[in-house]
């Protein structure tokens, strides 16, 4: 090989090395407190939809969409994406989080939820997430969020109704395994994997519901404490979700990766999705049943619709979302 074609061949290699640091340093970014300072601005929604907007990236479902939506069903068949509450005591539900008492000799009860948490599927309002003090927007906390409730951005925006497009990334599936184990992180390069395995594509508009197989490990080993242990998408996947118009996002434990991987960050991919992006999270959803159907029908998308119970100020609200196919 001549000196000339040897130079060539050098530069063409550093130029790859260079690309592949890069591309390695993308995916591991942010990594700390001050760099997640940075990317919360870079992604930020803030004014997108104007000062007084509470409704975020639910106005990224339109009209369009929604008729788009409902014309995936073919088959009819439905599918609940919702856990039933587990009314006892277990590591992924220590404070009990769902009660239910029937009334002696009458046909009514009472359920009492407090949903946040890792044991009840929920979505989460607006006003569940801060940063610096600030909710989503630029509302200030203080007085925003009271005793009575979320004068603002709360869950009660969402009484409509979520009608669009679903989209499933069966991570578990991509990975050949039936679920992934706690801790493992979830990039952008994993989701496109699963766009051109599974021949989907997530568009503008879209709730996206990522499978770890969280339910399906509980089932295999028992449960275990999630807030610090559970497998989910990197911090460095919200540009990726903004740059696609993600509507909503959510998963089968909490979508964060445990333990975090940006240092003195606790909940990354919350507050970058809901406080920045003003996008509510569905958590803990069952995407088992989803997923079974998705695979029979080799059909990654279907028409999802979720109603929240409409309370005024609520910071969430416990969930039951359906898929039809």
């Amino acid at each position: 090989m001549s000196a000339r074609w040897m130079a060539v061949v050098l530069v063409l290699a550093i130029a790859a090395a260079c690309s592949s640091a890069d591309t390695q340093e993308d995916r591991n970014y942010p990594r700390n407190a001050a760099e997640f300072d940075t990317f919360f601005n870079e992604v930020s929604n803030w004014g997108r939809w104007g000062p007084d907007d509470d409704l975020g990236t639910f106005n990224l479902i339109t009209p369009e969409k929604r008729r788009a939506a409902a014309a995936l069903v073919q088959r009819g068949v439905s599918v609940s994406l919702s856990h039933n509450p587990m009314p006892d005591e277990a590591a992924d539900n220590p404070d009990t989080a769902f009660d239910h008492v029937m009334r002696d000799g009458l046909q009514t009860d009472t359920f009492t939820f407090s949903y946040h948490g890792y044991g009840v599927s929920h979505i989460d309002a607006l006003c569940h997430i801060t940063h610096k003090d600030r909710l989503y927007n630029n509302v200030p906390k203080a007085t925003n969020n009271t005793a009575d409730g979320c004068d603002r951005l709360g869950i009660e925006h969402l009484k409509q109704g979520i009608v669009t497009r679903g989209v499933l990334l069966d991570i578990a599936r991509l990975k050949g395994v039936p679920f992934l184990e706690p801790g493992t992180a979830i990039y952008a390069d994993d989701i496109e994997a699963w766009e051109q395995q599974a021949g989907v594509t997530v568009s503008a508009g879209d709730v996206v519901l990522i499978r770890t197989g969280r339910w399906a490990r509980r089932a295999a080993v028992g449960p275990w404490s999630l807030s610090g242990n559970s497998a989910g998408i990197h911090a460095s996947v919200v540009r990726w979700i903004k740059d696609r118009d993600v509507a909503f996002i959510g998963s089968d434990a909490a979508t964060d990766v445990q333990p975090s991987l940006v240092e003195d960050v606790r909940l990354p991919v919350h507050t970058l999705l809901v406080t920045a992006l003003g996008m509510n999270m569905f958590d803990n959803m069952d995407l088992e049943a989803l997923a079974e159907t998705a695979a029979q029908e080799n059909r990654w998308e279907f028409l999802l619709t979720a109603g929240p119970i409409p309370v005024d100020g609520g910071t969430g609200s416990p969930l039951n979302a359906i898929a039809v196919f």
